[in-house]
């Protein structure tokens, strides 16, 4: 393996009838991945995606903040059956023991994603984030395996959670982070690293952020299908595609390409317990 990809879906929808040939082309790049579960069904779906690969593909189990009320149905990671129009419109109620279980998958090395989404929020659904993220929280303590947080437009109260919450944290990563240089450092102090997709290749906007970031606090991910980096903007994006943004990381570090791809293999082999194969980049 020569590049890692943090965060990925590779088991959504949008890749049901080529998602061989996506996990295929990323490993003939040298891409280690994990695949992440949003909800119950694609949380079994990311296990079962990492079971057809012995080495190099991984999975996280949890329920997307957004997945535990009436939310937008996206085709792209739930497609059009039946079951998954029901879903959405309904939610899902998270269910400690059947997460567990799946945590406990040797496959797994993370819990979630998970967090808070405050984006077009119905204020009523703040206090079930809440529970839902601290029962996540409580999981990833339990198995022993990092929790991978998804946070928008919710910083403050998500650092408040977990500060209140010291006991049953066991940190892992904030997964495409958006937020200011003191919520890192906030964050950085509870002891979490931080996952940059596409986005930094397109955008200056998280320049001053990863200035800031010591290199053994960064990963880098796609979020697959979604945000396809430059030169790929306008298609569906893939896990091969993630050495775009470990080339743009490296920059912005002012680094090699080759310094920035090795220390986030040594960062994902710390967060997330693993042990990664590697051939060196000429």
């Amino acid at each position: 393996m020569q590049y890692f990809d943090a965060h990925t879906h590779v088991q959504f929808a949008a890749f049901k009838d080529d998602w061989k040939g996506v996990i295929d082309r990323a490993r003939a790049r040298g891409v280690a991945m994990i695949n992440v579960g949003t909800q119950r069904d694609t949380s079994e779906g990311a296990i079962k995606t990492a079971e057809a690969f012995e080495t190099g593909v991984y999975a996280a189990v949890g329920l997307h903040p957004i997945h535990t009320q009436k939310s937008h149905h996206d085709v792209k990671e739930l497609g059009t059956e039946e079951k998954s129009m029901e879903f959405t419109s309904r939610g899902e109620d998270f269910d400690y023991e059947a997460y567990k279980k799946m945590a406990l998958h040797p496959k797994v090395v993370a819990i979630g994603e998970c967090g808070l989404d405050y984006y077009r929020l119905d204020e009523n659904t703040k206090e079930v984030q809440k529970e839902v993220l601290l029962a996540h929280m409580r999981v990833s303590k339990e198995v022993g395996k990092p929790i991978m947080i998804h946070c928008r437009d919710a910083f403050s109260d998500l650092i408040d959670v977990l500060k209140s919450n010291k006991d049953i944290l066991n940190p892992g990563i904030i997964h495409f982070f958006t937020g200011t240089v003191e919520n890192a450092r906030d964050l950085m102090e509870l002891g979490f690293s931080f996952t940059f997709g596409g986005v930094v290749t397109f955008t200056r906007d998280y320049d001053k952020v990863l200035e800031s970031l010591p290199l053994d606090r960064i990963l880098s991910e796609t979020d697959a299908p979604y945000v396809a980096p430059v030169p790929y903007r306008g298609k569906t994006n893939e896990p091969a595609y993630v050495v775009e943004v470990v080339k743009k990381l490296a920059e912005i570090k002012k680094i090699s390409e080759k310094k920035m791809a090795e220390q986030i293999l040594e960062n994902a082999e710390s967060v997330f317990n693993i042990s990664l194969p590697k051939v060196a980049i000429e």
